[in-house]
């Protein structure tokens, strides 16, 4: 019996789909068109999490979720690194000396260049990696293939010819774990811990370097800080950061204080369990 629903951008058979597969086999998947969608899914309550990419170790951030995560009202309450791997797949029963296109999402098809050029394929590009999956199900063509994640060719019916063609097997994606629970169950002590946060330095000269020392006085360990653009404005204060550790730990206690001193701003987003993976990284 289904424990609940989890929203994912994309179509089924996505990396999306495959990581909430993967990581949360009791809940329904459940697919929308775009990060705003998926993002209300989880706050109307109409899914209970959401399955969110945030980074790619080769295409970097997804600057929509970076915008859509300080103003959502949501809270992380988890991180999952996934592996990227693309299969090329056909309808069933095509041979490999057949095929002369492939169509993916155009970061897919770059991802997997090297396999593309060798086989001397056109590429095509589509929106979605699980849609190129889809569409080639829908209209058979025995000239055409797809890049596509495993899980798309078990949906749709289509028979994977090469496994895992991307260039780069360090490919990964970050995922983050969304809830609407104004006050999530906190991690368990005996785990790593990620804090996750967004804050707005005042208006003062040399506010940033001020705001970020007790980070390095207090020996807490920064892994992420990236500023953005808030509400049409030219003025980059306003940031999104990730530190080791939990805030009621003493170091981390005290460069918070200090932070919020000289912030205008300031909002924890999620404190949770960091993901073994990024000690065998």
């Amino acid at each position: 019996m289904s424990q609940g629903r989890i929203a994912f951008q994309g179509e089924l058979g996505a990396n999306s789909h495959e990581a909430c597969a993967a990581y949360f086999p009791d809940y329904e998947p459940v697919p929308h068109p775009t990060f705003d969608e998926a993002f209300e899914a989880i706050k109307t309550g109409d899914c209970q999490l959401g399955m969110i990419p945030v980074e790619n170790s080769i295409a970097g951030r997804v600057a929509d979720v970076h915008h859509l995560l300080p103003s959502s009202g949501l809270k992380i309450i988890g991180e999952k690194f996934k592996p990227i791997r693309f299969q090329l797949m056909v309808n069933p029963g095509v041979k490999l000396e057949e095929v002369t296109t492939v169509q993916s999402m155009a970061i897919a098809i770059s991802q997997c260049r090297k396999t593309v050029k060798r086989l001397g394929l056109k590429a095509e590009t589509v929106g979605d990696t699980a849609g190129a999956a889809r569409m080639l199900a829908q209209t058979p063509d025995r000239t055409r293939a797809a890049i596509s994640p495993a899980l798309a060719a078990e949906i749709y019916g289509l028979e994977i010819l090469l496994r895992d063609i991307e260039d780069e097997r360090h490919n990964t994606t970050r995922f983050l774990v969304m809830t609407a629970q104004a006050e999530p169950e906190p991690p368990p002590f005996t785990s790593p811990c990620i804090t996750s946060f967004v804050f707005r330095v005042r208006n003062l000269p040399a506010a940033l370097y001020k705001a970020l020392g007790g980070f390095a006085t207090n020996g807490v360990n920064m892994t992420k800080l990236e500023s953005y653009m808030e509400d049409g404005a030219w003025t980059a204060t306003f940031f999104y950061a990730e530190v080791d550790g939990r805030p009621e730990d003493r170091g981390l206690a005290l460069a918070l204080e200090e932070l919020q001193f000289f912030s205008e701003r300031f909002e924890i987003l999620g404190v949770y369990p960091a993901d073994p993976f990024r000690v065998r990284a």
